[in-house]
C-alpha cells in the first residue's frame, strides 16, 4: 500500500491549535481526482491541498474542499506555500501554478502574502428585489450595483444600505443554504 505523506498546517494562527487548519498532501503524485476529493471528505477541512510539479512556478497545486475542488482560495495558498518553501528548500518568493493561474506569494520569516489576479467582474442577472428576497432583506436594504468579482473564485458582493442590513442579512440566512443560483 503506497502512503501519501501530509501535514496539518494552521494558518493565520496566533496561537497553538488558532488559525484555519488546511491539511497540505506533499505530493499528489499517483492521485486521481477521485482520490484526492476522497482525502478532501475524509480530512473534512475547509480545504485540503496537492503539491505537483511545475513547469511555469515554484510548485503546482490543487485545492479539495470535502465537496469540490476550488481555482484558488487565500489561506490554501498561503499555507501549501510554506510547505512548499520548506520541502524544497526555497527563497522566500515563489509562485504558485493553480487553476486560477499563476500566483506569486512571498514571506517575511513565517507570515506570508500573495498577490490575486486582477479582478475580473460580470453581471448579476437578478435585480435588487430579488437579491434582497434571497438574502431574507426588505428591497431598500440592497443597494444598485451587485456584481460577481472573480480573482481566482468567483465571489457575488451584493451593496447593502447599511451595517444594519448587513447584520439581519447574516442572521435572517442562517440554517440556509449559501449556495444559489444568482445568474
Amino acid at each position: 500500500m503506497r502512503t501519501y505523506p501530509y501535514r496539518l498546517v494552521n494558518v493565520f494562527a496566533e496561537s497553538i491549535f488558532g488559525g484555519n487548519p488546511l491539511c497540505v498532501f506533499e505530493s499528489g503524485d499517483g492521485l486521481s481526482d477521485a482520490d484526492m476529493q476522497a482525502l478532501a471528505l475524509q480530512f473534512n477541512l475547509s480545504e485540503t491541498t496537492f503539491i505537483f510539479p511545475s513547469d511555469c512556478a515554484s510548485a503546482r497545486v490543487r485545492i479539495f474542499t470535502p465537496t469540490f475542488e476550488m481555482a484558488f482560495a487565500g489561506h490554501p495558498t498561503l499555507g501549501s506555500a510554506h510547505v512548499i518553501r520548506e520541502l524544497f528548500k526555497l527563497k522566500d518568493e515563489i509562485s504558485l501554478e493553480m487553476k486560477a493561474g499563476l500566483i506569486p506569494v512571498a514571506a517575511s520569516g513565517d507570515v506570508w502574502t500573495l498577490r490575486a489576479n486582477p479582478p475580473t467582474f460580470r453581471e448579476v442577472r437578478l435585480s435588487h428585489v430579488e437579491l434582497a428576497a434571497i438574502l431574507g432583506l426588505l428591497p431598500n436594504d440592497v443597494m444598485p450595483g451587485a456584481s460577481w468579482v472573480n480573482t481566482g473564485s468567483e465571489q457575488l458582493i451584493v451593496p447593502l444600505s447599511s451595517p444594519g442590513a448587513g447584520r439581519r442579512a447574516t442572521h435572517e440566512t442562517e440554517g440556509r443554504s449559501s449556495c444559489f443560483n444568482c445568474e
